[in-house]
């Protein structure tokens, strides 16, 4: 089969036994550097993917992509506005829901939070709160039952469980014979859920039903708000500005993002950053091939020579020594993505066994927000970490071959 002439004698090259040991050995300390740059990358970056996963599971478990609320503080006649956003098809569901900030008193102890009112059917196509449930259902909460769910660290705190009535009082106050009182309520325990720790959802959030939560807050029949979810939370931002312009001039719309977002950029430059850096044992590892090749020119002088008295062009002297560096640079990258790949997959396992083993741990929840590493591979990643190192191989060729190209056959044969 047919080869060009620089391709055969590159891979010649490559395969052929040397006389001088030390230049394969040095080849083979630069393919397992890059092999090894590549991995720690794909490593990394497939942790800090899954931490982001994390991160995202626990904001978009409880935080709806679109929130819409008034300036006046209460949207009446929510209905009307919930029909309205069913008829746009990126909206996939929306639910009402009344908020304030409460106290909650049981046992003594006193705890600031703020209390969400929901309809708990219509709750679960905006939020994963009813998957979220260790104790009692969300469908415990009915209406004028005055049943309240408490978040796991709340709960704890408060020292509350299943059953127990806890008193919850409200900024607003009532006349009385006595004077000014604030408003209280009884409520019963129905349910415990936990989202995790890392945002303070679990210490900091209770939900009631709708109605009671109207009757509590004197809202009467409005709400505060819509919370409503889209086929995709990305494109929140673009969403709400086009609701924007078509809803009245009073209303409020946020997004996850205004509220999130410099978390989420802050890992994505994270990200980046770590990236760049790493991409530096890369670099080390591919030009140390300029070295190498630089010493397999000097002992080839004489084949050099020889090629270029029966015609070689310096084009073709150049190409054999760029596919000598692109072979080594390719293998090297494959290794890298092979042990890559492998690593990132079961970083997790390997972790938790070391933990085992010598009974430390490395991770703790209430830092980290997971008690494990989490790893995510993202093939975009793997494409642009392998384009990098084939591109810096490449590059670590140029000088050498360059070099080569540039012999005079007349002095390298002079004392042969």
């Amino acid at each position: 089969m047919f080869k060009p002439a620089a391709l055969f004698i590159g891979l010649r090259y490559t395969r052929a036994k040397r006389r001088n040991h030390f230049i394969s050995f040095i080849s083979i300390i630069s393919m397992v550097g890059i092999a090894l740059g590549m991995t720690v990358l794909i490593t990394v970056l497939s942790v800090m993917n899954g931490f982001d996963r994390e991160i995202q599971k626990r904001v978009f478990t409880m935080v709806s992509p679109i929130t819409i609320s008034s300036m006046t503080g209460y949207v009446a006649d929510w209905q009307s506005l919930q029909k309205l956003l069913s008829e746009y098809n990126v909206i996939t569901g929306t639910a009402p829901f009344a908020q304030g900030e409460v106290l909650l008193n049981y046992s003594g102890s006193t705890q600031p939070v703020i209390i969400n009112g929901v309809l708990p059917n219509e709750e679960k196509q905006v939020s994963a709160l009813a998957d979220k449930m260790v104790q009692g259902q969300l469908t415990d909460l009915q209406p004028g039952k005055f049943g309240i769910v408490l978040g796991e660290n709340l709960a704890a705190s408060l020292d509350a469980k299943l059953g127990d009535k806890i008193t919850v009082v409200t900024p607003q106050v009532s006349l009385s014979p006595a004077g000014v009182i604030p408003r209280f309520k009884r409520f019963t325990v129905v349910g415990v859920f936990r989202v995790g720790n890392g945002f303070g959802f679990d210490k900091s959030l209770s939900f009631v039903h709708l109605n009671d939560a109207q009757k509590l807050l004197g809202l009467g029949d409005n709400v505060t708000g819509l919370h409503v979810n889209i086929q995709q939370s990305a494109q929140a931002p673009a969403v709400a500005q086009m609701l924007a312009s078509e809803l009245t001039p009073s209303a409020n719309i946020s997004t996850w993002a205004d509220q999130f977002g410099e978390l989420f950029h802050a890992v994505q430059l994270e990200k980046t950053m770590m990236f760049l850096i790493l991409l530096l044992i890369l670099a080390v590892a591919a030009f140390n091939m300029v070295s190498t090749l630089v010493m397999v020119v000097s002992e080839k002088e004489s084949d050099i020579a020889i090629l270029r008295t029966i015609g070689a062009t310096p084009a073709m002297v150049m190409s054999i020594f760029i596919v000598q560096g692109v072979i080594v640079g390719l293998c090297g990258t494959l290794l890298g993505l092979i042990g890559g790949v492998l690593l990132a997959s079961n970083v997790t396992v390997i972790v938790n066994w070391i933990e085992r083993v010598f009974h430390v741990q490395f991770l703790s929840s209430n830092v980290y927000f997971v008690n494990y590493l989490p790893s995510v591979i993202e093939w975009k990643d793997i494409a642009m970490i392998s384009a990098a190192s084939l591109f810096l191989s490449f590059i670590a060729t140029i000088y050498p071959a360059w070099r080569a190209s540039k012999l005079d056959p007349v002095e390298s044969l002079r004392y042969e």
